[in-house]
């Protein structure tokens, strides 16, 4: 019988002095394979006496157990150093200086979004959001505007065909404006309410101030006591923190709105400066949003008592509110996706709108 101890010493040797993962595995079919030096002595077992077995078993089977032992550890070390070297190998150096390359930037809709969640939240507004998917309720009936109501038309809405309908409105649609969120919310929540509802739009018109997808925020309180002058405290205060003006004037006309009433459109006061119309001073006026109190048909559509509560609601275009703030003159150039147009007025990932530091900043 070949001498266990020294087969063992030869085995660790040549295990230890494996230098490649290749040569490990050479030395495990040369020790352990099917035909291997230390399979052989475990197969001459069971020709042994009771008494042989009883001396040799334990010597062999911790011949198997060492060198299993030594082949794990070997194989651990030089997988362990090429993952040492490869990773050597692979390192970057983020001392030195970057490529350059093109970089990319913040949208300005994004960054007109952050701005006004950053104003609205100083004045104690949440952020809500819904489905840009809706249903005709939510959209439409839930806001005083019925299925033969002509205001539908002011809104050229892109339905999802149904055909186990024979209302042409059908029961799906692309949300056109974000009051269903003012609607889901009221449903959701008792007031007091204070929430914006930024997100994207859409209504069949394309031209240089109107495309078929476009961004909208809406605000929406919902109180005891609420009064037009809320309102219009609440809109001076929001135009001047994002302007960053303190000449900001309001004019608020009588208007329509089905889920408002009374109703009022916004014009603010606009001067001459370079030959463009810059925001401030009252050299003129522009129409800026709609708004309006919450009409009590709403209010009592969401199960509130409009006896009891009371509320105003607004909406603007989050990209023409870019367009005033940053100098834009076409609505369309926001979503061609060009790389000149983005790096001209985009704005760096770190320019993190606050009030302190300014909003614009």
């Amino acid at each position: 019988m070949t001498d266990i101890a020294q087969l063992q010493a030869e085995a660790l040797g040549a295990i230890g002095a494996a230098a490649s993962l290749d040569t490990v595995e050479a030395e495990r079919v040369r020790l352990l394979g099917k035909q291997g030096q230390v399979t052989a002595l475990l197969k001459t077992l069971g020709g042994m006496t009771p008494e042989q077995r009883q001396s040799e078993g334990p010597r062999i089977n911790g011949l198997r157990e060492a060198v299993s032992a030594a082949i794990a550890a070997r194989k651990a070390a030089l997988e362990g150093a090429a993952l040492e070297a490869r990773l050597a190998a692979e390192r970057v150096d983020l001392s030195l200086p970057a490529p350059d390359t093109p970089r990319g930037s913040v949208h300005p809709v994004s960054q007109v979004m952050d701005e006004l969640a950053e104003i609205f939240a100083d004045m104690g507004f949440a952020v809500a959001t819904g489905p840009e998917i809706e249903d005709d309720w939510h959209n439409f009936t839930a806001l005083n505007i019925p299925e033969t109501h002509p205001a539908r038309a002011m809104h050229d809405t892109f339905y999802f065909p149904d055909p186990g309908s024979e209302s042409a409105a059908g029961s799906k649609l692309l949300r056109t404006h974000t009051s269903p969120v003012q609607i889901r919310t009221m449903q959701s929540q008792q007031p007091p309410i204070r929430i914006i509802a930024p997100g994207r739009v859409y209504r069949s018109d394309s031209d240089a101030t109107h495309t078929p997808m476009f961004h909208q925020i809406e605000g929406l309180v919902i109180d005891r006591g609420i009064h037009l002058g809320h309102l219009k405290w609440t809109l001076e205060t929001f135009l001047k923190a994002f302007f960053e003006r303190d000449d900001i004037v309001l004019r608020l006309r009588p208007s329509y709105f089905p889920f408002t009433e009374p109703s009022a459109e916004v014009d603010v006061g606009f001067t001459w400066t370079n030959g463009r119309r810059i925001l401030g001073g009252s050299e003129g006026w522009m129409e800026l949003l709609g708004s309006g109190m919450v009409h009590p048909r709403v209010i009592r559509a969401c199960g509130l008592d409009p006896d009891e509560y009371s509320g105003f609601a607004f909406g603007v275009g989050v990209d023409r509110l870019a367009m005033l703030k940053y100098g834009m003159d076409d609505l369309r150039a926001f979503f061609d996706g060009d790389l000149r147009w983005l790096r001209h007025y985009g704005f760096a990932a770190l320019d993190v709108p606050t009030l302190s530091g300014g909003v614009g900043a």
